[in-house]
């Protein structure tokens, strides 16, 4: 589902016109992106969890050339935890 699907397929479930779907989902994102960017948590009880993990720097090889090895630096990855609900509805 991308999206187009999304905004759609919220637009129906609520009865909203696709143009305050969208609105509505890219409040969401915005709202949880700039969380994240904080360092804060966001949990959705019976969804999951976004936060963010820092990664530590270290040594990788380089697809091109396998002998060579390079340093990967430290980095912030955000991650997704899914919720007990979200798994139950999935494993259904």
């Amino acid at each position: 589902m991308n999206k187009a699907e999304l905004v759609t397929s919220m637009a129906e479930k609520a009865n909203m016109t696709k143009k305050d779907a969208e609105i509505a989902l890219n409040a969401f994102i915005d709202t949880v992106s700039e969380a994240l960017a904080k360092g804060e948590k966001v949990q959705l009880v019976g969804f999951g969890t976004f936060e963010v993990r820092d990664r530590k720097a270290r040594e990788g090889r380089n697809p091109r050339n396998p002998e060579e090895v390079i340093q990967i630096p430290a980095s912030k990855a955000p991650v997704f935890k899914a919720g007990k609900g979200l798994k139950e509805t999935v494993n259904k």
